[in-house]
C-alpha cells in the first residue's frame, strides 16, 4: 500500500480564475494548458504504517489549510477504496515553489495517482483528475499532461481533464524565474468582483476554440499570441478585482518588453503569465538559446522547459 508518482507543473495557455463552487472547485469555463518538462513534482504515498496522518512537501511538516487540501484528495481516495487507514506522504518539487510555476498543479497531480496506486484503485486518468481537482483546479491537467482541456461540466464528476495533443506537439519554452509570494485561493474569490469578468466569459470561448485548433495543427506562433492576449485579460481582472491584486513585479514588465523588442527584431517569442510575477517565454524550439541569453541578460534566473507528459506512477520511493 505504498506508491510514488511524478507530475508535471503546467502553464496555462486560456487560463481559469474564479471558482462556482469552492469546495468541489468547479470554475466557471473550460481552460488549456501545456505540462512543461522536465520540472516535477515526485510524490510518495503509504496507508497502513502510519499513527496518524501526516504530508511534508520540500521538507516542510504541512498544517493548517496546505494540510486540509491534501486531506480533500486522500480522503476521496480512501472513500473510493473503502479504506481508514492513516497515511504518510512525502512530495519533492525540482522546481522553486510559489513563483508562479504550477506547483500545486503538480504537486496534487502526483499525490492523485500515487494515492490511487497505493489504494489499489483502478482508474484512468480522466477519472484521477477529477479527484485531483480537489486539491487544486489546475491539477487536474497536470494529471493528463501534455496539452490539456479541463472540461468545466456540472457537477464533480464530470469536471474533468482531457488531453486534446501529446507531447509529440513541442516548443520550447524560457521560464523567466520572478520571486513573488501570492495567494491563489484569495485571487480566484477576488476576481468575481473585477467589472470586467463577465467580459471574460463572453470571451473565453472563441479562444478556447482558437487554441484547441493552433494546437492540433502545432501552430507555435498562434498558440504564443493568444497564450499572450489571455494572459493580459487574466490580470486585467485581477488587478480590477475586489482587492485589486497587482502581482507583476519590475522584471515581470521587463520580460513583458523585451518580448515584444524580440519580436520586433524577428526573433519569434510570446509571453505568458498565470497568477504570479513569473514569466513564460513561449518560443520555437530552435529559438530557445537566443531568448535565454536576452533573458538572463536582464538579470533573471531562468528555466528552460520543453512540453511534458502525463503523470506516471514510478518506483523510485521518497522513503
Amino acid at each position: 500500500m505504498k506508491a510514488s508518482a511524478i507530475a508535471h507543473p503546467i502553464q496555462g495557455l486560456i487560463k481559469y480564475h474564479g471558482l462556482r463552487d469552492e469546495i468541489l472547485r468547479l470554475p466557471y469555463h473550460d481552460s488549456i494548458s501545456v505540462a512543461t518538462a522536465p520540472t516535477a513534482s515526485r510524490t510518495t504515498i503509504e496507508f497502513g504504517k502510519a499513527r496518524k496522518d501526516s504530508a511534508k512537501v520540500d521538507g516542510k511538516k504541512l498544517t493548517g489549510r496546505e494540510m486540509e487540501r491534501v486531506l480533500a484528495v486522500v480522503n476521496q481516495v480512501r472513500r473510493r477504496a473503502g479504506l481508514k487507514d492513516k497515511f504518510r506522504m512525502v512530495s519533492e518539487n525540482s522546481f522553486p515553489s510559489n513563483v508562479g510555476l504550477g506547483a500545486s498543479a503538480s504537486g496534487f497531480a502526483a499525490l492523485a495517482v500515487s494515492a490511487c496506486e497505493a489504494a489499489g484503485l483502478d482508474l484512468s486518468p480522466q477519472e484521477i483528475s477529477v479527484i485531483a481537482r480537489r486539491g487544486a483546479g489546475s491539477a487536474t491537467r497536470s494529471v493528463t499532461g501534455a496539452f490539456s482541456r479541463w472540461k468545466t461540466g456540472a457537477s464533480d464528476e464530470d469536471s474533468y481533464s482531457y488531453q486534446i495533443e501529446s507531447e509529440r506537439f513541442q516548443m520550447g519554452i524560457v521560464v523567466a524565474l520572478i520571486p513573488a509570494f501570492k495567494y491563489t485561493e484569495s485571487a480566484h474569490k477576488a476576481v468575481l468582483g473585477s467589472p470586467f469578468f463577465h467580459s471574460r466569459l463572453a470571451y473565453v470561448h472563441e479562444a478556447l476554440a482558437e487554441m484547441e485548433s493552433a494546437i492540433k495543427k502545432h501552430d507555435v506562433e498562434k498558440v504564443g499570441l493568444l497564450a499572450e492576449r489571455d494572459s493580459l485579460i487574466l490580470h486585467g481582472i485581477t488587478m480590477t478585482g475586489v482587492d485589486e491584486m497587482i502581482l507583476w513585479r519590475p522584471e515581470t514588465v521587463r520580460v513583458i518588453l523585451e518580448v515584444r523588442k524580440m519580436r520586433s527584431q524577428g526573433l519569434p517569442a510570446f509571453f505568458s503569465i498565470d497568477t504570479g510575477a513569473t514569466v513564460y517565454v513561449n518560443t520555437e524550439l530552435e529559438n530557445v538559446g537566443k531568448v535565454e541569453k536576452r533573458i538572463r541578460k536582464l538579470g533573471i534566473k531562468t528555466i528552460t522547459c520543453g512540453v511534458g507528459g502525463a503523470a506516471k506512477v514510478v518506483e523510485d520511493h521518497q522513503f
